[in-house]
């Protein structure tokens, strides 16, 4: 697929980024976020990291992205991530993932429970009788503590203590996002823990490549990079089974519209009414890093290339957004106006032996990487 660097759109992008660049709110690049200035005894804020064209916001609410503002094939910057205008609106929304970190444990653990090391534990349940991103108090609802060493890079920390949702050990973690001279949005992820324990840290911000509040997703054209998924049952578990995408409606090995088959008669989208499930990468290594997924926006040519150190990637079509939130740019979080697309480790990996383990041992490190490179798409 032909696409177009950023470095090229300088020429003409530079009437709309100096305009974008006056909004810049100080020096420090830090706003307080709303009429909500502390929770949990910590200040909130927002904050904002640049490079080049892209420009992204993010608040120690949730360790969440808010904004992240690209080029269009016209060189407008566009907002392509779903986000809440203060964090009152994020405490109070329906849908409580937009834009945030998630853990301990990203996705499903079948009913919240799992053995370790001979031992037996019961997590929070909080999505169907099952344990989703981490429980109801994960890491999307704590106030992370921040640094910020540059205008390009954001640093935030969270001690999780041990028994927290009923997870193992006291979990050290640190989430880096930065943007990269490349035109890419890096995030990196560490942990460290006291005791044996699980981890599958990742990203669940909704995406929308013509534009926050441009209407539905579905005719973005996608590339998954998997020659298999994990299907699932009615309560969107694993089966343990790895299926082969050739022939189902889940095969997006070459660039389809989102939307082209996700009205078939499936069970699979029955049970997720739409997709919402778990691809296992086969991409080619570039730099390191598996080739996951390229998305394009059909209106915007924005392309979206995602390389991580991950073994899974979860695709989810925004079949729960009902048009309830209101978006910050005072559209609203409709049918379908995003979606999710979240390196990973596979959904109830630690009931499932066959999946690559998630157990972070006391004398390892947790640390994997993953880039969503920006460009424009020439096709």
């Amino acid at each position: 697929m032909a696409v177009l660097s950023f470095a090229a759109l300088n020429g003409f992008c530079n009437l709309n980024y100096h305009k974008f660049n006056t909004e810049v709110s100080n020096p420090k690049n830090v706003i307080n976020y709303g009429d909500l200035d502390t929770l949990q005894g910590k200040k909130i804020d927002i904050y904002t990291i640049k490079n080049g064209l892209i420009k992204a916001t993010f608040t120690n609410y949730g360790a969440r992205m808010v904004s992240l503002w690209v080029p269009d094939k016209n060189g407008i910057l566009t907002d392509v991530v779903l986000g809440l205008a203060t964090v009152k609106d994020y405490l109070q929304a329906n849908q409580p993932f937009f834009g945030p970190t998630i853990g301990r444990f990203g996705n499903r653990i079948a009913k919240g429970q799992f053995d370790l090391n001979g031992e037996h534990f019961q997590l929070n349940i909080n999505s169907g009788g099952n344990t989703l991103h981490g429980g109801k108090n994960g890491f999307h609802n704590k106030v992370w503590d921040v640094q910020q060493p540059d205008s390009t890079k954001l640093i935030l920390t969270y001690f999780a203590k041990d028994g927290e949702e009923g997870f193992p050990g006291n979990l050290k973690t640190k989430v880096t996002f930065s943007i990269t001279d490349k035109g890419a949005l890096k995030l990196e992820y560490d942990a460290t823990t006291d005791k044996p324990t699980i981890v599958n840290l990742t990203n669940h911000s909704y995406f929308n490549l013509n534009g926050e509040g441009s209407g539905e997703i579905i005719n973005h054209q996608l590339t998954i990079y998997a020659d298999k998924y994990t299907p699932v049952n009615s309560a969107l578990i694993p089966t343990g089974e790895l299926a082969n995408v050739k022939g189902t409606p889940f095969d997006f090995t070459k660039p389809i519209s989102v939307g082209s088959k996700i009205n078939i008669e499936n069970e699979q989208l029955k049970y997720g009414k739409g997709y919402d499930h778990n691809f296992v990468l086969n991409g080619k290594k570039v730099n390191s890093k598996i080739h996951a997924a390229t998305v394009v926006g059909d209106k915007s040519s924005i392309q979206l290339d995602i390389y991580t150190d991950e073994p899974g990637l979860q695709f989810y079509s925004g079949n729960y957004l009902k048009g309830k939130d209101a978006l910050k740019n005072g559209s609203r979080d409709t049918y379908r106006s995003g979606f999710a697309i979240e390196t990973q480790h596979f959904p109830d990996s630690p009931n499932q032996p066959s999946f690559p383990s998630t157990v972070l041992n006391p004398d390892k490190k947790y640390h994997t990487v993953s880039l969503y490179q920006f460009s424009i798409s020439k096709n």
